[in-house]
């Protein structure tokens, strides 16, 4: 039986790469929370004191305020390392 020819070249084998660990920016973390208080305490303020100046003239609208900080905190939740 004829001998197999032998590979003359070394098996490519690519680089370690060093896994750098992400880190998220100092502001992320305060922002998103405070972004999730606002936005129950918007909700909240709207059932309990319906009627109070800046509230009362924006009905409903104070549900839309109140989830766009929630779903705003959401978002930033996922950039965090």
């Amino acid at each position: 039986m004829p001998k197999p020819k032998t590979r003359k070249k070394a098996v490519y084998t690519p680089p370690q790469k060093t896994q750098q660990i992400k880190v998220s920016p100092r502001w992320l973390a305060p922002t998103m929370v405070a972004s999730w208080i606002i936005g129950i305490l918007w909700i909240a303020t709207y059932y309990v004191a319906p009627r109070a100046p800046f509230i009362g003239d924006l009905q409903n609208w104070n549900l839309l305020i109140g989830f766009v900080f929630i779903i705003f905190g959401v978002v930033l939740s996922t950039r965090w390392r």
